[in-house]
């Protein structure tokens, strides 16, 4: 699909491996610190609070700028804010504060990376690989951030605090190497031409997002999935390690069972494409969703746990690649950035109500209890948005020239 995309996916896969590194390692430093599900669960909430404080102007400015080069400068503060972090693990200065202050930081330059980054495969590569590109940025997430990663990241951690971030920033560091290597990416219609206030900018994006019911309504199933689904992923290192008896070794294999899952689907994902609809693969994602939820509410046994996140991965994959895929057909080149940020809001958002949710739920109720609120909540959403799935998945994409690619 032409060589920019081979940079960007390379770019991509590096990142994704120090990330999947950092996946299990930054649960563990925090736990390490304190046992308090409330405090373990705010790790995540203020990595993902950025998006809602920043992520709608990072749309913003991805639809203005050269959005190759925002991900390159995100990433690179990305990799200082995580050498910081390094210095003081060596040092022995670092503490609980400390560490929520990194994860803040770090998720603001995270937003930028996410936002700019999402809108470059849609600018290199026609409508129809759209499936077959994600299905490949996706692989290496899974490959990388979720399967290769999280073990490298228990092991390092377990030789020393600070080895897993050191790796990760120089994953990060080269990953801003291999992009910078894309030949400079059209640019947004609007670079040339004077800017308005971002504020208006960003009602563009949210009216005309408004005015689109099928990607309003996807927007609004990926937020309120987030949040049954993040309610137990928040306390998750609690959940292996003391419920399940897994030790920081087996927290560390979970991620790496749902990877292995992904795996499958990626190998499948081509046939898939061309023989199922993607209404029935939705609907048959987000149904096994809900019986995760349940599932990880009975048992008492790693193994089975372990199982169940190759089903989680291998469903999970499926329908990120389809939402994803569905959304750049339908929204212009020129509102990528703002469209794209508004989802990721939905995403983090949901996340962070969930987490948020789920470490009070299992602080008062036990480390089960939010599986259980996941799996209720996920099935009353399922129930109502299962007929506007047909909607989403039919809907006409926006008509619009794309670049062909130099070179096959």
């Amino acid at each position: 699909m032409g060589r920019d995309f081979r940079w960007l996916l390379a770019s991509s896969w590096t990142s994704n491996v120090g990330d999947g590194v950092a996946l299990a390692a930054a649960p563990l430093l925090i736990a390490s610190m304190t046992s308090s599900p409330l405090l373990v669960a705010s790790g995540a909430v203020l990595q993902f609070l950025p998006w809602l404080l920043f992520g709608l102007h990072a749309g913003a400015i991805a639809d203005r700028f050269d959005r190759r080069r925002l991900v390159m400068f995100a990433n690179a503060a990305r990799a200082v804010v995580l050498a910081a972090l390094c210095v003081f693990l060596v040092t022995g200065t670092a503490n609980i504060w400390i560490v929520l202050a990194v994860a803040f930081l770090y998720g603001t330059a995270e937003v930028f990376v996410d936002t700019a980054g999402s809108t470059l495969l849609p600018m290199l590569v026609r409508p129809a690989d759209l499936g077959v590109g994600n299905a490949r940025l996706q692989a290496g997430y899974l490959v990388a951030n979720q399967f290769a990663g999280p073990p490298i990241g228990a092991f390092l951690f377990a030789a020393g605090a600070a080895w897993p971030f050191l790796v990760e920033v120089l994953c990060v560091s080269f990953a801003v190497l291999l992009i910078s290597r894309m030949a400079k990416t059209p640019v947004p219609p609007r670079e040339t031409g004077a800017h308005p206030p971002v504020h208006t900018d960003i009602a563009e994006g949210l009216r005309w997002l408004w005015q689109n019911p099928p990607v309003r309504m996807l927007v609004l199933i990926i937020l309120l999935f987030n949040v049954t689904w993040a309610a137990p992923w928040g306390v998750l290192v609690l959940y292996a390690t003391e419920h399940l008896q897994m030790g920081a070794v087996g927290y560390g294999m979970l991620t790496t069972a749902s990877a292995a899952g992904g795996i499958l689907a990626t190998l499948s994902f081509g046939w898939l494409e061309r023989h199922v609809s993607f209404a029935t693969l939705m609907r048959v994602a987000l149904s096994l969703e809900v019986l995760m939820h349940l599932a990880f509410a009975l048992t008492t046994a790693g193994w089975v746990a372990l199982i169940i996140m190759v089903v989680f991965g291998t469903y999970a994959f499926v329908w990120g690649t389809i939402s994803t895929t569905v959304r750049q057909r339908l929204v212009p080149a020129e509102l990528q950035g703002r469209v794209a940020s508004v989802n990721m809001v939905g995403v983090f958002g949901g996340m962070i109500i969930g987490q948020a949710l789920g470490g009070v739920i299992a602080q008062i109720w036990g480390l089960t209890a939010p599986w259980w609120f996941a799996f209720a909540g996920a099935a009353i959403t399922l129930a109502v948005v299962w007929k506007p799935i047909s909607q989403i998945v039919n809907a006409r994409p926006v008509a619009e020239d794309r670049p062909v690619p130099d070179d096959v």
